[in-house]
């Protein structure tokens, strides 16, 4: 088995990032990933894993093999079936903290993936990248989309943001938000 995904991650050529004030008024900024990234972002998937896995039985490298291979798994995916998103990795103080991927729809703009590290988590920093979407959402009349599990810590946050469950696609709740109307 290979360390590294067998998807190339594409590139977004002559596309400009989009404006996150409030993320970059709190420190971050965003860049595009790069292959090099990718030990980077198999650690911070694994972060949003570990308590889901404590329970289970396996040794510590028996959970490292299957996160590397959920890990790969799931990148491939997102390569294959969003290729014109917008890969980022948010860093902080010249560090990666995360990564947000985002693709634009007709309708609505969808974060296919947010997370951030755990030291960096409940400190806003979500909060700020999530209201970024959501201007830049409001500003070109999208919607926001996003699949978020049941049990997620997050989903708090996502409901007193304004999202709303509009399916429950089993694990996962299907949560969007609108732009406000016309007044």
């Amino acid at each position: 088995m290979t360390d590294k995904p067998t998807a190339a991650i594409p590139k977004a050529a002559g596309r400009n990032l989009p404006d996150f004030a409030r993320a970059t008024r709190r420190g971050l900024c965003f860049r595009r990933i790069e292959d090099t990234d990718l030990p980077f972002l198999a650690a911070l998937y694994a972060s949003t894993r570990q308590e889901e896995l404590a329970p289970l039985p396996w040794s510590a490298a028996e959970k490292a093999a299957f996160l590397q291979m959920q890990f790969q798994a799931q990148h491939a995916h997102y390569m294959q079936h969003y290729p014109d998103a917008d890969w980022l990795i948010v860093e902080q103080d010249g560090n990666a903290i995360g990564r947000l991927y985002l693709e634009t729809w007709p309708s609505e703009i969808r974060i296919i993936d947010i997370a951030l590290m755990p030291e960096t988590r409940g400190n806003g920093l979500g909060r700020a990248i999530l209201e970024d979407v959501q201007a830049l959402a409001a500003e070109n009349g999208l919607g926001v989309g996003i699949h978020v599990e049941h049990n997620n810590p997050a989903m708090s946050l996502y409901r007193r943001l304004g999202f709303a469950k509009r399916e429950d696609k089993g694990v996962y709740h299907l949560l969007r938000w609108e732009p406000p109307g016309p007044v």
